[in-house]
Parts: C-alpha cells; sequence; structure tokens
C-alpha cells in the first residue's frame, strides 16, 4: 500500500515539475505571442500575400543590402536582392543587383541574401531556435512593423562582429489591394 501511495505522490510531483518547466521557454515570450497574434491577423487579411525587405549589412563594411521576398497565398514566389550604399569595393564579378523568380529561388547560394521564407516559417523559426532559452547569448525581439515581427535573434556573447543570428525585417506589406 505504501508503495501505491509513494509512487502516485511521485508521479503527481513529476507532472507538477514538468508542468512548471514549460513556461517562459521562450525570451520576450509574452511579445512573441502578441506579434504571432498580429500575424495570424495579417495573414487572413493578405490572403496571405505579402512581400517584406529583410535589411542586412557588416560593421566594418560602407555598403549593406537588402533582400525583398514576395509571397503569394502563402509560397514564396520571387526574391530580389541588392547592395546599397557604397558599393565601389564590391568586385566586379559580383552582380549588385538580381531577381530569382518561382522557379529559381535560392539559385544564387552563398550571395548573403536572406532565405526565401514565409512569414509563417519566420515566426515558427523564431519559436523553435531564435527566441529559445540560452546560455551565454543575449537575444533580441522587436515587433515595429505595425506588431510584426522586425528584429528577432541572438547574438553569442564575447563576439565582436557580424554575430547576429536572426533575422531583421525593415518592412512587410500587404499585396492585396484592399488593405
Amino acid at each position: 500500500m505504501k508503495t501505491k501511495i509513494y509512487s502516485i505522490a511521485l508521479i503527481l510531483i513529476s507532472c507538477l515539475l514538468f508542468s512548471c518547466s514549460s513556461e517562459d521557454e521562450l525570451n520576450y515570450q509574452n511579445d512573441f505571442q502578441k506579434s504571432q497574434k498580429t500575424w495570424l491577423d495579417f495573414k487572413a487579411s493578405s490572403n496571405n500575400s505579402y512581400k517584406y525587405i529583410v535589411a542586412e549589412g557588416s560593421v566594418f563594411l560602407d555598403y549593406s543590402w537588402e533582400t525583398t521576398i514576395t509571397v503569394s497565398n502563402g509560397k514564396v514566389i520571387r526574391r530580389h536582392f541588392k547592395y546599397i550604399g557604397n558599393t565601389g569595393n564590391i568586385p566586379d564579378t559580383i552582380p549588385l543587383e538580381w531577381t530569382e523568380e518561382e522557379n529559381q529561388i535560392n539559385s544564387h547560394e552563398n550571395s548573403g541574401a536572406a532565405e526565401a521564407l514565409t512569414l509563417d516559417q519566420i515566426y515558427n523559426k523564431a519559436e523553435k531556435e531564435w527566441l529559445v532559452k540560452q546560455k551565454d547569448v543575449a537575444v533580441y525581439f522587436e515587433s515595429k512593423n505595425n506588431g510584426l515581427i522586425s528584429t528577432c535573434g541572438y547574438v553569442p556573447k564575447g563576439c565582436m562582429d557580424d554575430c547576429f543570428f536572426g533575422i531583421r525585417i525593415k518592412s512587410i506589406q500587404s499585396l492585396n489591394l484592399d488593405n
């Protein structure tokens, strides 16, 4: 009889510990959930058709680059890349601007362009990779695109330059002309 009572008590304590440990597994959990709800509303109102611009650059370089991803009905249909700023020190062999259409998406490998992801995929990466609590990283999350994700990622502590793992979205626009 004592064994059954101890077993039941052990099971109850284990359940309690596991339920508590799942709380706040994400940095910025409340902000993320609020932004995710805004995303789901935007997704419905835009018929899951939009474009967004990812802005990137380097602390040491005098130029930066932007990647515009166009999504129609939940599918990436275009990726456009462009260097901006002082591009004079970029070798002539590197194209300063290019566009990939639906059947060519991600064909410019190792170009520095942002990966062609839908916002569903970005929110998933945010939840599963970028905002997960970890030791020795500084985590960032902002939703400055009318409540939609704008900055999300982390930097390992002690890193000096260009160590951001995540995404910086400059703008998000609906392709739906009614919005």
